[in-house]
């Protein structure tokens, strides 16, 4: 799977995993290049409180675009460390 967003793959992994219709790339499959560690944070009462990445790509920034959850709750350890993503970015395999 890769996630593109403004003509630039920012993640690609054969090993994602789906939660509610979003894909979780392995934090270690992202291009760090374009990511910004942002102050917002989030609460999922099943997963836990989310982290989000600011995305820069081509002199374009894409706000809070992906989330992350460092620590999560037990229901959704599948997911700790992995990153997904909305607000345009494309999902495709």
């Amino acid at each position: 799977m890769k996630a593109i967003w403004n003509g630039e793959v920012i993640a690609e992994s054969n090993d994602t995993v789906t939660v509610e219709g979003n894909h979780y790339f392995p934090h270690d499959t992202i291009k760090k290049e374009y990511y910004q560690a942002s102050s917002t944070k989030s609460n999922c009462p099943w997963k836990g409180m989310a982290s989000y990445y600011t995305i820069t790509v081509n002199g374009s920034e894409n706000t809070d675009a992906a989330w992350y959850y460092p620590e999560t709750k037990e229901l959704a350890k599948g997911i700790k460390n992995h990153v997904a993503f909305w607000k345009g970015v494309k999902i495709k395999d």
